[in-house]
This record gives C-alpha cells, structure tokens and sequence, in this order.
C-alpha cells in the first residue's frame, strides 16, 4: 500500500467516523427532547395524582370503577328478568346506558365474557340469556 493509498482510506475512514458523529449527535438531541417531554408529564402526574389524593374519600377505600358499576347492572339485570333475552343496545337502554357504538361495543365484550363464564347464554346471535 503506498502512502496515497494510505492518505484515501483515512480520509474514508475519518467521514465515516464524522459522519456517525453527527448522527449520535442527533440522537442525543432528539433523546435530550424527548425526555425533557417525558419529565415534564411525569411532574405532572405527579401533581394530578396528589391533588386527586387530597380530594378522595377519607374512608380510604377507593370508589369502584364505572365498568364495574355497569358490569353489576347489567348481571342485576339478567338476574331480575331470567328467562328474557336481550341485546347489548336494548341492555344499555334500559339501563339508561350511553348508546354510543364503542360504548355498546365495551358491553358486548362483558357480556362475551359472562357467557363464557358460564353466566349467560346466548340463544341467538347478538341476544343474551341468563343460563337457567
């Protein structure tokens, strides 16, 4: 190899090497912004979590989620009205549920659920029964 050669493949070498400095370069700004964001929603996380803190029950037992609310509705409902078959939407409106679609949708994957668990059945597609 001759000195020119030597030159070329060092110069080579050195805008590879420049080149790849310049791209960690970007990914230590990008990161430097991205968790700057980051930080900045963990703080207030922080804060929300502490004021909804301050603001809840002194019982210290926390109120059940609204699925859960929904979900016993809808299990009173069968429970009441045995041998009745219904919907999703009819269930929602009864309830005086939103009959919204995703709201509607949520429902039918409870009602999937209680069927596989052996609660209800389903004696036609879309309708619901409690299993007697």
């Amino acid at each position: 190899m001759n000195v020119i050669e030597l030159l070329a493949d060092l110069q080579a070498q050195h805008d590879k090497t420049a080149a790849r400095a310049d791209e960690l370069r970007d990914q230590i700004q990008h990161l430097t912004a991205a968790l700057t964001e980051t930080e900045a929603r963990l703080a207030n996380l922080v804060t929300t979590r502490k004021v909804i803190a301050e603001l809840a029950p002194a019982s210290g037992q926390p109120a059940p989620p609204e699925t859960n609310t929904a979900y016993q509705a809808i299990v009173n409902t069968f429970n009441q009205r045995p041998d009745q078959e219904f919907r999703a939407r009819e269930l929602h409106e009864l309830l005086g549920m939103p009959t919204d679609d995703a709201s509607v949708n949520i429902t039918r994957s409870l009602l999937g659920r209680l069927t596989r668990q052996g609660f209800l059945t389903q004696p036609g597609r879309g309708r619901y029964q409690k299993r007697t």
